[in-house]
């Protein structure tokens, strides 16, 4: 089999680089390719390699075209939340800083606006939110990234974060002594 399949990449090889083949078959049965005369070879027609020009360009204008005032910033290649990691632990939290990055920076005019378990949280500067007081348990945050027109422009992937803190029933433990 291994003999067979080289046999085959030789051809291909071959077929790519030269333009006459010839085929023959031995004593026991198998059929060999070469570029090369051998007794008994049948020369095999093989087609000119398919090749491809590209057009002429144009010659280019001499004066850089400016850009219209009415231009819209390039779209956003991504955005994501920098903070908290995605399954990330928190013990006994008073708040959390969550902070957004867009790539590239944030447009103006363009706003991000998050949400923590499927609600809106306000007090955004920029990229970063602050959400006080964090409830314990498991919680889910995305951030949405909106144009002056209310258009969605970037969305995250949800990020879920824990929080643990402690209640009557399990206290916290004593400091471990020095």
């Amino acid at each position: 089999m291994r003999g067979y399949l080289f046999t085959l990449i030789s051809l291909a090889c071959s077929l790519a680089v030269a333009a006459t083949v010839y085929k023959w078959v031995d004593e026991n049965g198998v059929v060999h390719y070469s570029d090369q005369p051998h007794p008994n070879a049948q020369k095999v027609n093989v087609p000119g390699a398919q090749t491809y020009r590209a057009p002429e360009t144009p010659a280019a204008a001499s004066a850089p075209l400016a850009p219209s005032p009415e231009a819209a910033p390039p779209s956003y290649a991504g955005c994501a939340i920098a903070q908290p990691a995605d399954d990330e632990t928190f013990q006994n939290l008073e708040s959390l800083t969550v902070i957004v990055r867009t790539d590239p920076a944030l447009h103006p005019g363009d706003q991000v606006s998050l949400t923590i378990d499927g609600a809106p949280v306000k007090g955004a500067t920029g990229g970063q939110f602050v959400i006080s007081p964090v409830e314990r348990g498991t919680h889910v945050v995305q951030a949405v990234v909106r144009d002056s027109g209310g258009g969605l422009m970037c969305q995250t992937p949800p990020v879920t974060f824990h929080v643990h803190q402690p209640n009557l029933f399990t206290p916290r433990p004593a400091p471990a002594p020095h």
